[in-house]
């Protein structure tokens, strides 16, 4: 086998709701994407000079020696498959996203490898559909090569990839005219707002109406108890039952920026119901899941579905609002793009992530002080900077945490969120039932919102009910499966699992805290703790030293005194185990 290295401009593309078109009919979906690669993709590929390197099931990935022919080559495939999808009903079109990137890749035999691969895949699934997104050396290296416009969508961070990666998007038409609407535009309120559409009824069975418009319904229900979420009535998004409506058109009318539909089949005692997030302004999919089910209770099947996707929506949209403010500059941010940027760096768990989260969400309360994003983003954020990287004196900071938490609750005492603030406030001076009560207020007012479970665990395991929080962290888990990543729940996690005394059980969390946030200073203790009571005294004795030495004033606080929220014994218990590792104090 041989290998080389040498600069290539890569093309990814990728089907578009790939899942939900094999869905409502494989065949025909495989026989089109077959005849777009013989009769589009292939004779494009070879008229501008790349290669097929291969295909991956739903997509290509090509390689260009220039950065201007895999351009001409993009632009030419979504113009061409434009064309084939105009007069294509919405939900049978076969859209794709690509993106192109230009880097040093690794050639083995016939296939290509390296970063810059990754890179130009992450940057299709930033495209909308029928888009093109590319990475800033692609911009630089076309400019004034070819006649197109590039729209800044700043640093992103892409999955699996170190370091932030510029973006672009591709505007090669612009239009001239702004196509008119039988309705006027409605303007989009101040955090994300979402229609519900009701589930098309795929089936010959016209019995099963009932069911696709139950799932729905229940779905506008259960997302209007998100308190971070506008949810449009359902007498106005069942208006366009039955309607081949344009996505942009109801997001225009409606003014909301995300619109969820779907669609439902029975066959004999199964059904399939598929379900897709689209941003509203750009047509964008944000999410898309399949759900198979048999069908014996039909009745439970509903309250099944509806809570699967009511559980991956809100999380999904909550990234998505993340992504978009992240694309705006600092000085155009209104109140909830600001509250965004701020929660997108406090959970970098970083002391200067967390000093910029502070400025933000101090820039969203002066943009609108009736708002209580900025006061609960901030109180969370001065904790975290007093607990985890001691920039504030704890005590004083605590009471205006606290001040802070009440001011987010006196605005809107509904706000799950808010509420959650407030306990965790509480529980840091040692009031486990004021805190425990908040706590379970939040539940109460959004019983699908992770972030409550969350607060609800933390009180659990420091007053000392350690396998009931761990309950409360599942749940969290399963409401938030991107939770499990945050530096705070692994920590907590570890925490209980010791405090059950389950060390191996703890050491998992532990080194997904130190391997992905290696800047978070608690997880070394526990890890140093933990290792102490297996007696792996040489791991144990490296990690008391990083407790030590990376992290000294937290080491203190946390160990010489103790925190008015760790109980004696649990304190006593965590001491047990660093002194196993060797600590003599």
């Amino acid at each position: 086998m041989s290998q080389i290295r040498r600069l290539a401009a890569i093309l990814a593309a990728d089907v578009v709701g790939y899942s939900r078109l094999i869905g409502a009919d494989e065949s025909g979906t495989l026989q089109a994407f077959k005849s777009i690669r013989a009769e589009l993709f292939e004779p494009a590929i070879a008229t501008h000079n790349g290669r097929l390197v291969k295909t991956t099931g739903d997509g290509f990935l090509v390689e260009f020696g220039s950065v201007v022919d895999a351009l001409r080559c993009a632009i030419e495939m979504q113009r061409e498959m434009a064309q084939r999808n105009a007069g294509v009903k919405t939900e049978k079109r076969i859209e794709f996203r690509i993106g192109v990137n230009v880097a040093d890749v690794v050639v083995e035999d016939a296939d290509i490898f390296g970063d810059g691969v990754n890179i130009a895949a992450r940057l299709e699934g930033l495209a909308e559909p029928g888009g093109i997104c590319v990475s800033a050396r692609v911009q630089e290296d076309a400019g004034g090569k070819l006649d197109l416009a590039f729209e800044d969508m700043g640093e992103q961070k892409l999955k699996n990839i170190v370091r932030p990666v510029r973006v672009f998007r591709v505007r090669p038409d612009r239009p001239t005219e702004e196509p008119r609407y039988s309705r006027p535009s409605l303007s989009l309120p101040d955090k994300p707002s979402v229609a519900v559409l009701t589930f098309t009824n795929m089936s010959s069975d016209p019995e099963q109406e009932f069911f696709a418009d139950g799932i729905a319904e229940d779905i506008i229900t259960a997302l209007s108890r998100y308190p971070s979420l506008f949810v449009i009535a359902r007498n106005s998004s069942f208006t366009y039952k039955g309607r081949n409506v344009d996505v942009k058109a109801i997001g225009r009318e409606l003014g909301v920026r995300y619109v969820l539909e779907g669609s439902l089949r029975r066959a004999v005692n199964r059904i399939r119901v598929t379900a897709q997030l689209v941003e509203a302004e750009t047509g964008r999919h944000v999410w898309a899941e399949r759900y198979d089910r048999d069908l014996a209770d039909i009745f439970a099947v509903q309250d099944e579905i509806t809570e699967a996707v009511t559980i991956a929506i809100a999380p999904a949209i909550a990234n998505a609002e993340q992504r978009r403010a992240l694309r705006n500059p600092p000085e155009s941010l209104d109140a909830w793009a600001a509250y965004q940027r701020g929660l997108w760096h406090v959970r970098r768990a970083n002391e200067s992530d967390n000093t910029l989260a502070q400025k933000f969400f101090q820039q969203a309360i002066d943009l609108d002080p009736t708002f209580p994003g900025g006061y609960k983003g901030l109180s969370n954020a001065l904790l975290h900077a007093s607990l985890d990287f001691q920039l504030h004196d704890l005590p004083a900071m605590r009471a205006v945490a606290e001040d802070l938490a009440r001011q987010a609750v006196a605005l809107d005492s509904t706000d799950a969120e808010a509420l959650a603030r407030l306990s965790n406030a509480l529980l840091l001076r040692g009031d486990y039932g004021n805190a425990l009560a908040e706590a379970e207020r939040a539940v109460a007012a959004s019983p699908n919102l992770a972030g409550a479970y969350s607060n609800l665990a933390i009180v659990l395991i420091y007053s000392g009910r350690h396998r009931d929080g761990l309950t409360a962290l599942d749940t969290c888990f399963r409401l938030n499966p991107r939770v499990p990543d945050s530096a705070s729940h692994l920590n907590h996690r570890a925490a209980a699992l010791y405090f059950c005394r389950e060390y191996c059980a703890a050491l998992e969390p532990t080194k997904n805290v130190i391997h992905f946030y290696p800047g978070y200073p608690h997880a070394y203790r526990w890890l140093a703790a933990t290792l102490g009571q297996l007696g792996r005294m040489d791991e144990a004795g490296e990690a008391l030293e990083k407790a030590v030495t990376i992290a000294p004033a937290s080491f203190d606080l946390y160990v010489r005194q103790r925190a008015p929220w760790l109980r004696s014994e649990d304190h006593a218990h965590m001491l047990e185990g660093l002194r196993k590792a060797g600590w003599k104090g």
